[in-house]
């Protein structure tokens, strides 16, 4: 038995040279499924990363697109209802009585009350029929302007030049001698013509491509 096992019972030489041959090339071959693995799962690792920065990119601009859009739908909404208010006689800001329809003046009551260091220059426009004509128009043509998307860059300028010149008649004000809702309102508005607002829940991407407006961007 000791001499069968010597020579037959582990195989031999040539049978332990080939289980030698045999273990080294499984060792090497076991090892490259490790190796692979590991760049696999880094590979996988950085593909994630990617995917989930792409994915939070796409949903800060979604959000940041609808969230300017809806900005620009509620000043939209502010001026226009300053305008019918002064026409028709609400009852909010304005007295049915003293509404433009009923022979009212939509500057008279702003601009008359003003009493700080430009009150000589406002107060002279309060009630003029010019001036009436000139805000109660830029109401309505700032607007629907916002809400429609449209005319962005016209409406943020125009809007800005009126909200700033109602600061400077409120000014100073007590609250705070600085910033009040005006002057906020008025960056937002410049704000959201750069953005392109009117792209999003407005006509400003088809108001763009009119040949006009590619004319004079201004009217974009």
């Amino acid at each position: 038995m000791s001499t069968s096992k010597q020579y037959f019972g582990d195989g031999g030489p040539a049978m332990r040279a080939s289980a030698a041959r045999t273990k080294a090339a499984g060792g090497t071959a076991g090892a490259m499924p490790v190796g692979m693995t590991g760049g696999g799962r880094a590979a996988a690792t950085a593909a994630g990363k990617a995917a989930t920065q792409a994915s939070v990119a796409t949903t800060a601009a979604t959000v940041t697109r609808y969230g300017l859009a809806t900005i620009r739908l509620l000043i939209g909404f502010e001026f226009l209802w300053a305008f019918g208010d002064k026409l028709f006689g609400w009852g909010m800001a304005t007295a049915a009585e003293q509404a433009w329809v009923n022979g009212g003046s939509p500057t008279a009551g702003f601009l008359g009350g003003v009493e700080g260091p430009a009150s000589g220059m406002f107060n002279a426009m309060a009630g003029n029929a010019v001036f009436d004509w000139l805000f109660m128009l830029g109401l309505l043509g700032i607007g629907l302007a916002l809400i429609l998307g449209i005319g962005m860059r016209i409406a943020a300028a125009t809007g800005a030049l009126l909200l700033l010149l109602m600061w400077v008649a409120s000014w100073p004000i007590a609250t705070n001698p600085f910033v009040d809702a005006h002057v906020i309102d008025a960056v937002v508005l410049v704000v959201l013509a750069a953005a392109l607002a009117g792209n999003t829940l407005g006509l400003g991407r088809w108001w763009g491509e009119l040949s006009f407006v590619k004319r004079y961007p201004a009217f974009k």
